[in-house]
Protein backbone atom coordinates (compact mmCIF):
# COMPACT_ATOMS: atom_id res chain seq x y z
CA UNK A 1 0.00 0.00 0.00
CA UNK A 2 3.10 2.27 0.97
CA UNK A 3 5.21 2.58 -2.08
CA UNK A 4 3.72 0.42 -4.56
CA UNK A 5 4.00 2.89 -7.68
CA UNK A 6 6.92 5.63 -7.67
CA UNK A 7 6.20 8.46 -9.90
CA UNK A 8 7.77 8.85 -13.64
CA UNK A 9 10.55 11.61 -12.27
CA UNK A 10 11.64 8.98 -9.27
CA UNK A 11 12.33 6.25 -12.61
CA UNK A 12 15.99 7.57 -13.42
CA UNK A 13 18.57 5.19 -13.39
CA UNK A 14 16.60 2.62 -11.75
CA UNK A 15 16.22 0.24 -14.59
CA UNK A 16 19.99 -0.74 -14.44
CA UNK A 17 19.95 -0.51 -10.60
CA UNK A 18 17.61 -2.81 -10.50
CA UNK A 19 18.64 -5.19 -13.18
CA UNK A 20 21.98 -5.19 -11.03
CA UNK A 21 20.66 -5.96 -7.65
CA UNK A 22 18.66 -8.99 -8.61
CA UNK A 23 21.26 -10.37 -10.82
CA UNK A 24 23.37 -10.00 -7.51
CA UNK A 25 21.31 -11.77 -5.60
CA UNK A 26 20.18 -14.33 -7.87
CA UNK A 27 23.64 -15.52 -8.65
CA UNK A 28 25.32 -15.77 -5.88
CA UNK A 29 25.73 -18.35 -3.04
CA UNK A 30 26.55 -15.99 0.05
CA UNK A 31 29.14 -15.35 2.78
CA UNK A 32 29.83 -16.82 5.88
CA UNK A 33 30.17 -14.51 8.91
CA UNK A 34 30.98 -16.75 11.48
CA UNK A 35 33.24 -15.59 14.14
CA UNK A 36 32.93 -11.96 13.45
CA UNK A 37 31.21 -9.00 14.29
CA UNK A 38 29.39 -6.75 12.20
CA UNK A 39 29.39 -3.06 12.71
CA UNK A 40 26.42 -1.26 11.82
CA UNK A 41 27.24 2.25 11.89
CA UNK A 42 24.40 4.99 12.27
CA UNK A 43 25.13 8.29 11.22
CA UNK A 44 22.94 9.48 14.20
CA UNK A 45 22.72 9.82 18.26
CA UNK A 46 21.60 6.87 20.26
CA UNK A 47 18.20 8.41 20.90
CA UNK A 48 17.09 8.80 17.81
CA UNK A 49 14.27 6.94 15.59
CA UNK A 50 17.20 5.69 13.35
CA UNK A 51 18.62 4.52 16.45
CA UNK A 52 15.41 2.51 17.41
CA UNK A 53 15.22 1.08 14.13
CA UNK A 54 18.74 -0.62 13.89
CA UNK A 55 18.67 -1.80 17.32
CA UNK A 56 15.52 -3.76 16.63
CA UNK A 57 17.05 -5.05 13.82
CA UNK A 58 20.51 -5.98 15.13
CA UNK A 59 19.87 -9.05 16.91
CA UNK A 60 17.14 -10.67 13.92
CA UNK A 61 20.05 -9.80 11.36
CA UNK A 62 22.81 -11.71 13.85
CA UNK A 63 20.38 -14.87 13.61
CA UNK A 64 19.63 -15.00 9.93
CA UNK A 65 22.95 -14.29 8.82
CA UNK A 66 25.59 -16.86 8.05
CA UNK A 67 27.58 -18.07 11.05
CA UNK A 68 25.47 -15.76 12.97
CA UNK A 69 28.01 -12.86 13.87
CA UNK A 70 27.10 -10.67 16.47
CA UNK A 71 25.60 -7.29 14.97
CA UNK A 72 26.67 -4.42 16.82
CA UNK A 73 25.35 -0.68 16.28
CA UNK A 74 27.71 2.25 16.27
CA UNK A 75 26.82 5.80 16.72
CA UNK A 76 28.69 8.09 14.14
CA UNK A 77 26.47 11.51 14.86
CA UNK A 78 27.84 15.06 13.53
CA UNK A 79 26.50 17.24 10.72
CA UNK A 80 23.01 16.01 10.63
CA UNK A 81 24.22 12.21 9.51
CA UNK A 82 26.55 13.50 6.71
CA UNK A 83 30.02 13.19 8.78
CA UNK A 84 28.91 9.63 8.84
CA UNK A 85 28.21 9.39 5.47
CA UNK A 86 31.43 10.75 3.93
CA UNK A 87 32.87 8.42 6.02
CA UNK A 88 31.16 5.57 4.90
CA UNK A 89 31.92 6.81 0.82
CA UNK A 90 35.33 6.46 2.03
CA UNK A 91 34.90 2.98 3.06
CA UNK A 92 35.65 -0.15 0.41
CA UNK A 93 34.10 -3.38 0.86
CA UNK A 94 36.45 -5.48 2.92
CA UNK A 95 34.88 -8.80 4.87
CA UNK A 96 31.39 -7.84 5.15
CA UNK A 97 31.49 -7.26 8.41
CA UNK A 98 30.45 -3.14 7.76
CA UNK A 99 27.24 -1.82 6.45
CA UNK A 100 25.34 1.66 6.96
CA UNK A 101 21.78 2.77 7.89
CA UNK A 102 20.85 6.27 6.01
CA UNK A 103 17.60 8.15 6.95
CA UNK A 104 16.00 11.06 5.47
CA UNK A 105 18.30 13.66 7.01
CA UNK A 106 20.91 11.72 5.23
CA UNK A 107 19.04 11.90 1.79
CA UNK A 108 17.60 15.60 1.74
CA UNK A 109 21.47 17.50 1.98
CA UNK A 110 21.73 14.98 -0.90
CA UNK A 111 19.14 16.06 -2.93
CA UNK A 112 19.29 19.84 -2.35
CA UNK A 113 23.23 19.10 -3.44
CA UNK A 114 24.70 20.43 -0.43
CA UNK A 115 28.44 20.98 -0.79
CA UNK A 116 29.27 19.11 2.53
CA UNK A 117 27.98 16.17 0.82
CA UNK A 118 30.77 14.07 -0.48
CA UNK A 119 28.50 10.82 -0.54
CA UNK A 120 26.77 9.34 -4.00
CA UNK A 121 23.97 6.93 -2.85
CA UNK A 122 24.36 4.71 -6.26
CA UNK A 123 27.93 3.67 -5.01
CA UNK A 124 26.13 2.02 -2.37
CA UNK A 125 24.53 -1.33 -2.28
CA UNK A 126 21.44 -1.68 -0.98
CA UNK A 127 19.80 -4.66 0.86
CA UNK A 128 17.17 -3.52 2.72
CA UNK A 129 14.80 -0.29 2.88
CA UNK A 130 12.24 0.94 5.13
CA UNK A 131 9.20 2.68 4.80
CA UNK A 132 8.09 5.17 8.13
CA UNK A 133 6.16 7.92 9.26
CA UNK A 134 6.25 10.93 11.49
CA UNK A 135 3.65 12.17 14.10
CA UNK A 136 3.68 15.57 15.11
CA UNK A 137 2.87 16.53 18.72
CA UNK A 138 2.46 19.15 21.65
CA UNK A 139 1.88 20.01 25.62
CA UNK A 140 -1.12 20.05 26.79
CA UNK A 141 -1.59 23.12 27.22
CA UNK A 142 -1.26 24.22 23.40
CA UNK A 143 -3.00 20.93 22.27
CA UNK A 144 -6.35 22.52 24.22
CA UNK A 145 -5.97 25.25 21.43
CA UNK A 146 -6.10 22.50 18.55
CA UNK A 147 -9.54 20.94 17.48
CA UNK A 148 -8.56 19.40 13.77
CA UNK A 149 -6.99 23.02 12.59
CA UNK A 150 -4.47 24.92 13.38
CA UNK A 151 -6.30 28.63 13.28
CA UNK A 152 -6.04 28.92 17.06
CA UNK A 153 -2.59 28.40 17.42
CA UNK A 154 -1.41 30.90 14.98
CA UNK A 155 -0.42 33.65 17.91
CA UNK A 156 1.66 31.53 19.79
CA UNK A 157 5.47 31.30 19.88
CA UNK A 158 6.57 27.88 19.23
CA UNK A 159 10.46 26.65 19.81
CA UNK A 160 11.31 23.62 18.01
CA UNK A 161 14.55 21.29 18.74
CA UNK A 162 16.01 20.99 14.64
CA UNK A 163 18.67 19.24 13.14
CA UNK A 164 18.75 21.34 10.17
CA UNK A 165 16.26 22.98 7.61
CA UNK A 166 18.23 20.74 5.21
CA UNK A 167 17.20 17.86 7.03
CA UNK A 168 14.36 15.47 7.36
CA UNK A 169 12.89 18.86 9.65
CA UNK A 170 12.71 20.31 6.09
CA UNK A 171 9.07 18.70 6.40
CA UNK A 172 7.53 19.87 9.22
CA UNK A 173 9.15 23.04 9.12
CA UNK A 174 7.67 23.93 5.82
CA UNK A 175 4.56 22.16 7.06
CA UNK A 176 3.98 24.40 9.83
CA UNK A 177 4.67 27.37 8.16
CA UNK A 178 1.94 26.37 5.50
CA UNK A 179 -0.45 26.60 8.49
CA UNK A 180 0.80 29.92 9.34
CA UNK A 181 2.13 28.67 12.54
CA UNK A 182 5.28 30.75 13.68
CA UNK A 183 7.48 28.15 14.68
CA UNK A 184 11.30 28.88 15.35
CA UNK A 185 13.89 26.10 15.05
CA UNK A 186 16.89 25.82 17.49
CA UNK A 187 19.70 24.71 14.90
CA UNK A 188 22.51 22.19 16.11
CA UNK A 189 20.50 19.27 17.97
CA UNK A 190 22.53 15.77 16.38
CA UNK A 191 19.23 13.35 16.45
CA UNK A 192 15.45 13.97 16.60
CA UNK A 193 15.74 11.92 20.45
CA UNK A 194 17.36 15.14 21.21
CA UNK A 195 14.40 17.19 20.37
CA UNK A 196 11.96 15.56 22.22
CA UNK A 197 14.36 15.40 25.29
CA UNK A 198 13.95 19.62 24.74
CA UNK A 199 10.40 19.25 24.71
CA UNK A 200 10.34 17.19 27.81
CA UNK A 201 12.10 19.52 29.37
CA UNK A 202 10.00 22.25 28.38
CA UNK A 203 12.78 24.10 26.00
CA UNK A 204 10.64 23.56 23.01
CA UNK A 205 6.85 23.38 22.85
CA UNK A 206 6.50 21.23 19.38
CA UNK A 207 7.94 18.67 18.09
CA UNK A 208 7.86 15.77 15.77
CA UNK A 209 9.49 12.23 15.46
CA UNK A 210 9.14 9.22 13.61
CA UNK A 211 6.73 6.04 13.77
CA UNK A 212 9.66 4.32 15.79
CA UNK A 213 10.54 6.81 18.06
CA UNK A 214 6.88 8.34 18.44
CA UNK A 215 6.31 4.48 19.64
CA UNK A 216 8.90 4.35 22.19
CA UNK A 217 9.63 7.62 23.27
CA UNK A 218 6.57 10.14 23.21
CA UNK A 219 3.29 7.03 23.22
CA UNK A 220 4.43 6.81 27.28
CA UNK A 221 4.06 10.88 27.81
CA UNK A 222 0.73 10.54 26.13
CA UNK A 223 -0.47 7.86 28.37
CA UNK A 224 1.16 10.00 31.12
CA UNK A 225 -0.92 13.24 30.01
CA UNK A 226 2.35 15.25 28.91
CA UNK A 227 1.85 15.59 25.20
CA UNK A 228 -0.77 15.47 22.97
CA UNK A 229 -0.63 14.24 19.01
CA UNK A 230 -1.72 16.60 16.64
CA UNK A 231 -1.23 15.19 13.54
CA UNK A 232 0.63 12.76 11.26
CA UNK A 233 2.54 13.27 7.90
CA UNK A 234 0.63 10.66 6.46
CA UNK A 235 1.29 7.81 3.80
CA UNK A 236 0.86 7.56 0.39
CA UNK A 237 -1.85 5.24 -1.29
CA UNK A 238 -1.01 2.78 -4.75
CA UNK A 239 -2.41 5.96 -6.63
CA UNK A 240 0.14 8.70 -4.65
CA UNK A 241 -2.16 10.01 -2.51
CA UNK A 242 -1.83 11.56 0.92
CA UNK A 243 -3.72 9.08 3.25
CA UNK A 244 -4.23 8.06 7.14
CA UNK A 245 -0.60 6.62 8.44
CA UNK A 246 -1.87 2.52 9.36
CA UNK A 247 -0.02 2.91 12.06
CA UNK A 248 -2.43 5.32 13.21
CA UNK A 249 -5.08 5.73 11.60
CA UNK A 250 -7.09 7.57 14.22
CA UNK A 251 -4.70 10.59 13.90
CA UNK A 252 -5.82 13.08 11.39
CA UNK A 253 -3.06 13.76 8.53
CA UNK A 254 -1.27 17.32 8.04
CA UNK A 255 -3.34 17.23 4.47
CA UNK A 256 -6.71 16.94 6.50
CA UNK A 257 -5.30 19.87 8.96
CA UNK A 258 -4.10 21.82 6.24
CA UNK A 259 -7.32 21.58 4.62
CA UNK A 260 -8.99 22.80 7.55
CA UNK A 261 -7.16 25.53 8.35
CA UNK A 262 -7.55 28.94 6.80
CA UNK A 263 -5.05 30.11 4.28
CA UNK A 264 -3.65 26.62 4.20
CA UNK A 265 -3.88 24.80 0.58
CA UNK A 266 -2.74 21.29 -0.56
CA UNK A 267 -2.76 22.63 -4.14
CA UNK A 268 0.01 24.66 -6.08
CA UNK A 269 3.74 24.53 -5.72
CA UNK A 270 4.22 25.00 -1.84
CA UNK A 271 1.99 21.93 -1.63
CA UNK A 272 3.58 20.07 -4.05
CA UNK A 273 7.05 20.97 -2.94
CA UNK A 274 5.99 19.64 0.48
CA UNK A 275 4.42 16.58 -0.91
CA UNK A 276 7.39 15.75 -3.35
CA UNK A 277 9.94 15.98 -0.32
CA UNK A 278 7.68 14.16 2.20
CA UNK A 279 7.61 10.85 -0.53
CA UNK A 280 10.96 11.31 -0.81
CA UNK A 281 11.54 11.01 2.98
CA UNK A 282 9.41 8.94 4.65
CA UNK A 283 8.11 5.69 2.25
CA UNK A 284 11.58 4.63 2.20
CA UNK A 285 13.10 6.78 4.64
CA UNK A 286 15.77 4.11 6.52
CA UNK A 287 18.09 1.83 4.27
CA UNK A 288 20.79 -0.09 4.90
CA UNK A 289 23.93 -0.30 2.33
CA UNK A 290 27.07 -2.57 2.07
CA UNK A 291 29.63 -0.48 0.83
CA UNK A 292 31.51 0.28 -2.22
CA UNK A 293 33.00 -2.90 -4.11
CA UNK A 294 30.67 -5.37 -2.11
CA UNK A 295 30.75 -8.42 -4.54
CA UNK A 296 27.37 -10.32 -5.54
CA UNK A 297 27.86 -12.86 -2.97
CA UNK A 298 27.39 -10.07 -0.30
CA UNK A 299 24.45 -8.75 -1.28
CA UNK A 300 22.71 -12.03 -1.92
CA UNK A 301 23.97 -12.68 1.98
CA UNK A 302 21.96 -9.67 3.45
CA UNK A 303 19.76 -9.63 1.38
CA UNK A 304 18.53 -13.13 1.79
CA UNK A 305 19.35 -12.33 5.92
CA UNK A 306 16.60 -9.13 5.67
CA UNK A 307 14.01 -11.20 3.82
CA UNK A 308 14.34 -14.14 6.32
CA UNK A 309 13.89 -11.68 9.37
CA UNK A 310 10.55 -9.97 7.10
CA UNK A 311 9.19 -13.99 7.11
CA UNK A 312 9.48 -15.04 10.42
CA UNK A 313 6.19 -15.40 11.82
CA UNK A 314 6.45 -12.90 14.92
CA UNK A 315 7.78 -10.27 12.43
CA UNK A 316 4.54 -8.81 11.48
CA UNK A 317 3.56 -8.48 15.65
CA UNK A 318 7.06 -7.42 16.72
CA UNK A 319 7.38 -4.98 13.87
CA UNK A 320 3.92 -3.33 14.45
CA UNK A 321 5.07 -2.33 18.18
CA UNK A 322 8.71 -0.91 17.65
CA UNK A 323 8.59 0.59 13.81
CA UNK A 324 4.91 0.71 13.10
CA UNK A 325 2.87 -0.66 9.92
CA UNK A 326 4.93 0.14 7.38
CA UNK A 327 6.58 -1.76 4.22
CA UNK A 328 9.69 -3.68 5.06
CA UNK A 329 12.08 -4.12 1.68
CA UNK A 330 14.45 -6.24 0.03
CA UNK A 331 15.35 -6.80 -3.08
CA UNK A 332 14.28 -5.02 -6.49
CA UNK A 333 11.52 -3.37 -4.62
CA UNK A 334 14.40 -1.90 -2.03
CA UNK A 335 16.07 -0.40 -5.46
CA UNK A 336 13.03 0.97 -6.44
CA UNK A 337 12.38 2.07 -2.95
CA UNK A 338 15.75 3.97 -3.36
CA UNK A 339 15.36 6.09 -6.51
CA UNK A 340 12.23 7.17 -4.76
CA UNK A 341 14.45 8.74 -1.99
CA UNK A 342 17.06 10.53 -3.78
CA UNK A 343 15.29 11.89 -6.90
CA UNK A 344 12.77 14.91 -6.46
CA UNK A 345 11.35 17.31 -9.34
CA UNK A 346 13.22 19.64 -10.31
CA UNK A 347 10.36 22.41 -9.61
CA UNK A 348 10.33 21.41 -6.00
CA UNK A 349 13.80 21.30 -5.43
CA UNK A 350 13.97 25.10 -7.13
CA UNK A 351 11.35 25.97 -4.71
CA UNK A 352 12.69 24.29 -1.23
CA UNK A 353 16.11 25.94 -2.00
CA UNK A 354 14.42 29.43 -2.63
CA UNK A 355 12.33 29.13 0.50
CA UNK A 356 15.49 27.90 2.52
CA UNK A 357 17.49 31.34 1.52
CA UNK A 358 14.21 33.21 2.17
CA UNK A 359 13.09 31.84 5.37
CA UNK A 360 16.71 30.48 6.81
CA UNK A 361 19.24 32.50 5.25
CA UNK A 362 20.76 29.28 3.98
CA UNK A 363 22.36 29.45 0.00
CA UNK A 364 23.35 26.12 -1.18
CA UNK A 365 25.67 26.91 -4.55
Amino acid sequence: MYISKITRWALIGLAAATAFSTQAVASSHGIDLAGKTVEWVIPFSESGGSAKWANFYAPLLSEALPGKPTVVVKFMPGAGSTKGANWFQQKKYKDGTTIFGSSGSTQFPYLLGDPRVKYEYKDWNIVMASGTGGVAYLPPDLANKFDGDADDLKGIEFIYGSQGATRLDLVPLLAWEMLGLKVEPVFGIKGRGDGRLMFERGEANIDYQTSSSYLKGVAPLVAEGKAVPMMSWGALDDDGNIVRDPTFPDMPTFKEVCEATAGCETKGEKWEAWKAFFTAGFPAQKMVFLPQGAPADAIATYTKAFKAVHMRPDFAEISAVRLGKYPQMTGKTATTAMSSAINVPAEAKTFVLKWLNERYGVVIK
